[in-house]
């Protein structure tokens, strides 16, 4: 495995924010970031699906890139997202690896159903094209076989497999033939709901949407899952995860545009413009999720952090 800085505990995914006039807002941007280090996430991937990846011209994206490395500054691994046709993916690894990212994570190739074949010729060149970490997005169109997975370990670069698919015959598979040559990390939506059965076979790492607006109780209740804390797991399952849930499931795109949602509900500098084909939330879903959000941060508030002398 490489050795440079890899994701652990729960990954930070932070939005595009964009400005009334539908441009990114770099401002918005970077303090929705520090927030996010300030709250500890473990690691900070940016233009990748929360992030809009597929919207994002290559211009936005090398300024994306540029500012949320100078951001971070080396406080925590610094990923991207890269994907779509092999020429964009192969220019957008150039970009991070030219402006400083730790790695990037690789998203599905744009509409082609491939073979085993054609995805391990994609992602292996992919992985091949730069010096920088690799982590490899198990979802839609690029679920990869254990067979493809057992090559694609061959690249040092290769040091991670996020799954999106949920399929845990195969991720068991994996894990128990793979071992710790890889991280494993569970990029399902909403992934406080599956990661109980994420943890049992070798997964200790997840990306936390609603970490984006209170991740505060993703901390809370990644810590009781770890402490067998089944009690506070299943109240933070009642009062908030479960809830925020059914509302993301109800619309398509509800995946990027509730995380913004959830954003303005408490405060944080993002508008609630996403870019077409996904579509904001609804005002009556957007009333449901403050009501959540008003009970969790009462039920569940921020612990004050102690001064230090």
């Amino acid at each position: 495995m490489s050795n440079k800085k890899v994701p652990t505990g729960i990954m930070g995914f932070p939005v595009t924010p964009f400005d009334q006039s539908g441009k990114v807002d770099f401002k918005g941007l970077e303090a929705n970031i520090q927030f996010l280090l300030d709250e500890g996430l473990g690691s900070i991937f940016v233009a990748c699906g929360a992030g809009e990846f597929h919207a994002l011209n290559q211009q936005e994206y090398r300024d994306i890139v540029k500012a949320s490395v100078a951001q971070v500054n080396g406080r925590v691994p610094l990923y991207t997202g890269v994907g779509g046709n092999i020429e964009h993916a192969l220019d957008c690894a150039r970009i991070s690896e030219e402006l400083g990212a730790d790695g990037y994570l690789i998203l599905p190739p744009y509409l082609i159903e491939p073979e085993q074949e054609g995805l391990y010729d994609y992602l292996s060149t992919i992985i091949g094209s730069t010096s920088l970490n690799a982590i490899v997005y198990n979802r839609d169109n690029c679920v990869l076989s254990l067979e493809t997975v057992k090559k694609l370990v061959e690249y040092p670069q290769l040091v991670g497999l996020k799954d999106g698919l949920g399929n845990m015959e195969l991720n068991l598979e994996i894990t128990e033939t793979i071992g710790d040559r890889l991280i494993y990390l569970n990029g399902m939506p909403m992934a406080e709901v599956t990661m109980p059965a994420y943890t049992n076979i070798g997964f200790d790492s997840y990306s936390s949407a609603i970490s984006n607006y209170i991740p505060h109780i993703s901390a809370m209740f990644f810590d009781a899952l770890k402490k067998g804390d089944r009690k506070l797991v299943n109240d933070l399952y009642q009062d908030v995860i479960l809830p925020i849930n059914r509302i993301r499931r109800s619309r398509k795109g509800y995946a990027v545009s509730l995380i913004k949602a959830g954003m303005q509900i408490v405060g944080l500098p993002v508008s609630g413009k996403v870019r077409a084909p996904i579509t904001p939330v609804e005002p009556a879903h957007y009333e449901q999720l403050e009501a959540i959000l008003k009970v969790a941060l009462e039920k569940y508030p921020k612990q004050k952090k102690a001064a230090t002398l």
